[in-house]
């Protein structure tokens, strides 16, 4: 491997650890808000996050195993997550309306990172981490015409 590779694996190792960053403290702030979630729209909100969480819970596994397969190591404590995903950490209580608005942004961010990390991966020729990136990008994506659908656009 040469030096040159090595720096952009180091690269994409990086930008791995952002997505895996930012799916694990959404994962946190999506399980909070299916415990939390009150209102008129409870009942499908509690499902919808609980199908969210369950989503980002194997993609951080996913990601992780991408990153060691790459040579690199997954970023693993709870600090480390957020400082480096930078996402605001919910507080019940909270208005649906708002749990709503905060996973939008959320699911905003990592789809961000995560094209972020497809572009860097296609400039690689890393098909393998190009095709998870773009599976990603693609549940954001739906995730978040479905939260802002729920919000009335």
């Amino acid at each position: 491997m040469t030096d040159t590779h090595t720096a952009t694996s180091k690269k994409l190792t990086e930008a791995l650890n952002l997505v895996l960053a930012d799916s694990y403290a959404l994962m946190v702030n999506t399980h909070n808000a299916h415990w939390n979630v009150e209102g008129p729209g409870f009942f499908a909100l509690h499902a919808a996050f609980e199908e969210q969480y369950t989503n980002l819970f194997t993609a951080i596994d996913e990601i992780a195993e991408r990153i060691r397969a790459l040579g690199g190591y997954a970023m693993g404590s709870l600090p480390e997550f957020s400082e480096t995903a930078r996402l605001d950490n919910l507080q019940a209580p909270m208005k649906e309306g708002d749990f709503v608005r905060a996973l939008l942004k959320g699911n905003e961010k990592t789809v961000t990172d995560a094209k972020m990390t497809r572009d860097l991966a296609a400039d690689e020729e890393d098909k393998e981490t190009e095709d998870l990136m773009i599976e990603r990008i693609t549940y954001h994506e739906k995730t978040i015409w479905m939260l802002k659908s729920f919000l009335g656009g």
